[in-house]
């Protein structure tokens, strides 16, 4: 059906619109269902590469003779499905009280990967809202922290993006985003420091000062 691979076909496809398709981008607008089930067969087998470049012998080991097809399952439909699938729906509601006093939701719990070795970020995301006019319905932050996080990233950029995304939104009138993660790339490799945990925070708007922060933070402690 394609006369080449479909990795190709949609990559000229993003270069022919400018599109950026860095390893955190969403590029879902570029991709049909159809040829994501494609883009998943590609990926087997270049998965079956790999492993008989690591001189597996997947045609008589019963534990790997699938994995190609499960990997390639894994890394499309979950582990970085943020890449290929819309965003989630959203329910925004009007802020008829009036709400002036910012609110916490948190923790949501995440699963994602280092863009730098593709290995395991654990951890759990908070989010501070001042609100403005709308408000967003509360099973929404994780959807949306899901969907940001199911990509390789670094948590530094990641914490950015949580928070511009709900920024945009609802354009309350501050957010601000507190990422704790464990890496994987620092507990099982380089410094194999089974301990060390990366917290990441980012704000914008009324808080983004040292009050607020001071007041986020300690509203995360009480109810941590």
């Amino acid at each position: 059906m394609y006369g080449e691979p479909i990795s190709q076909i949609i990559r000229e496809r993003l270069k022919k619109s400018h599109a950026s398709f860095l390893a955190n981008d969403n590029i879902s607008d570029f991709i049909t269902k159809e040829e994501l089930g494609e883009l998943q067969k590609e990926v087997a087998q270049k998965v079956s590469s790999l492993m008989d470049s690591l001189i597996i012998d997947v045609e008589n080991d019963h534990n790997t003779m699938d994995t190609a097809n499960r990997v390639a399952k894994f890394y499309i439909t979950e582990l970085f499905s943020g890449r290929y699938t819309p965003p989630p729906s959203t329910t925004v509601f009007p802020n008829v009280k009036k709400l002036e006093s910012f609110y916490i939701v948190g923790p949501i719990s995440f699963n994602s990967s280092c863009a730098h070795h593709l290995v395991p970020i654990v951890g759990e995301v908070w989010i501070g809202l001042d609100p403005k006019d709308d408000l967003l319905g509360l099973s929404k932050f994780h959807r949306i922290t899901e969907w940001v996080m199911a990509r390789p990233q670094i948590q530094e950029e990641a914490t950015v993006q949580v928070l511009e995304y709900i920024e945009e939104l609802i354009k309350p009138k501050g957010i601000a985003v507190l990422i704790n993660a464990s890496h994987y790339c620092m507990q099982g490799r380089g410094v194999k420091d089974p301990e060390i945990l990366m917290k990441s925070f980012a704000a914008s708007g009324t808080l983004n000062n040292e009050k607020s922060k001071t007041d986020f933070l300690q509203l995360i402690r009480l109810n941590g």
